[in-house]
C-alpha cells in the first residue's frame, strides 16, 4: 500500500459506527453504495422451501461459455449486513469469470435472526441442491461452494455440519478471507488482530460488535459451526482453496484454519494476497487484486480459459 492509500484506510478506520446501536442504518448506507441496478445478464430469483419457510436465492448464468458446473455462493457483512442485491454485481462477475452457474443465497441476517438461524439458511439451500438435480443441473461433484469473509466462516461452517449430519459432502470449498476464530480482543492468539485491527477498514472492535450480534449466546463463540478451527475433528472435509488479505486482521486465522485442514489431510491451498485489505472482491471488477483472485480461483477449479472447459 502507497502512503495515500494508507492514509485513506486509516481515516475510514476511524469513522466510528457503533453497529450494535445503529446496524439497521449502517446496512443501509452499505446498501446505498452498491446501488441494485436491473440486470442485463441471464439471473433468476427463485426460493428454496424448507418446511413451511422460503429462503430466497438468486441464480447467475454467465453470458457465454459456460460450464455445467456451479459455486453455491454466501455473502459476507459480519452476519449482520449484506444480501443478494448488494452482491448482485460481484456474482455477475463471478459468473462471468469463472463460467459457472453462480447461485447466492439470502440467509437470515443477525441480530433479528442470529446464530445458527443464517447458518440454517446455507445449510438447507445448499442441500436442496445437492440432493435434487433438477435445481443444479450438474452432478454433486460439480457444486462447490464459495464466501467471503462471514460468508466464507459460513462456507466452512456448512462443510463441517455436511460432514456430521451425513446427508451430502461438498468437494470443494472456497474461502476468501474468512472468520475462522471468533475473539478479536486483546487475547487473540493471532497476531494480525493487533498487527491490523486498527488501521485497516475492518477493526477489531467492528469484529468484536459484529460477533456480539450474530452469536446471543457466548457459550456458542466456542461452536465450531461460528468459529470452525476449534473444531476438534476436521477430517473428511472438501477440497479446499483459502485466500487472505496481507492487511486484514483475519488473515492469520484463517491461514491458520487452512494449516488444521492439511493437518488431517485435507487437500489444502492457502494463498495470501499481498498489499490487499480485507473484502478487496468488492473493488472495481479490474483492480489487481480481484483480476488476481479469480486466476487462482480459476486454477482451483480446472477452468481452462482459452477452450472453456473443466
Amino acid at each position: 500500500m502507497n502512503l495515500l492509500e494508507k492514509t485513506a484506510s486509516k481515516a475510514i478506520s476511524h469513522l466510528y459506527i457503533n453497529v450494535k446501536k445503529h446496524y439497521k442504518i449502517y446496512r443501509k448506507m452499505l446498501n446505498a453504495v452498491t446501488l441494485y441496478i436491473k440486470p442485463l445478464y441471464n439471473a433468476l430469483d427463485r426460493k428454496i422451501m424448507v418446511n413451511d419457510r422460503e429462503i430466497p436465492v438468486r441464480v447467475f448464468r454467465p453470458k457465454k461459455n459456460s460450464v455445467s458446473k456451479v459455486l453455491i455462493f454466501f455473502h459476507g457483512g459480519g452476519w449482520v449486513t449484506g444480501n443478494i442485491d448488494s452482491y448482485t454485481k460481484i456474482c455477475t462477475h463471478m459468473a462471468e469469470q469463472t463460467k459457472h452457474t453462480v447461485v447466492s443465497v439470502d440467509y437470515r441476517l443477525a441480530p433479528e435472526n442470529p446464530f445458527p438461524a443464517g447458518l440454517e439458511d446455507c445449510y438447507y439451500a445448499t442441500r436442496e441442491f445437492f440432493l435434487n438435480r433438477d435445481l443444479s443441473n450438474c452432478n454433486r461433484e460439480d457444486i462447490t461452494l464459495i464466501g467471503d469473509s462471514a460468508g466464507a466462516t459460513l462456507v466452512a461452517a456448512v462443510s463441517q455440519m455436511a460432514r456430521d449430519n451425513g446427508e451430502f459432502l461438498p468437494c470443494k470449498q472456497i474461502l476468501l478471507y474468512p472468520a475462522t476464530y471468533g475473539d478479536y480482543s486483546e487475547n487473540s492468539p493471532f497476531p494480525s488482530v493487533q498487527e491490523n485491527g486498527y488501521d485497516y477498514i475492518l477493526t477489531s472492535k467492528r469484529m468484536r460488535e459484529y460477533m456480539e450480534l450474530y452469536v446471543r449466546d457466548k457459550k456458542d463463540r466456542y461452536s465450531p459451526y461460528v468459529a470452525p478451527i476449534l473444531a476438534p475433528d476436521l477430517s473428511n472435509q472438501p477440497k479446499t482453496l483459502i485466500i487472505t488479505a496481507e492487511y486484514d486482521l483475519l488473515r492469520d486465522e484463517g491461514e491458520a484454519y487452512g494449516i488444521k485442514l492439511k493437518e488431517f489431510h485435507n487437500d489444502t491451498r492457502i494463498y495470501q494476497m499481498k498489499d490487499a485489505l480485507h473484502g478487496f472482491l468488492t473493488l472495481p471488477w479490474k483492480s489487481e487484486a480481484v483480476v488476481k483472485c479469480y486466476k487462482i480461483i480459476n486454477d482451483f477449479l480446472g477452468y481452462k480459459e482459452n477452450s472453456g472447459e473443466c
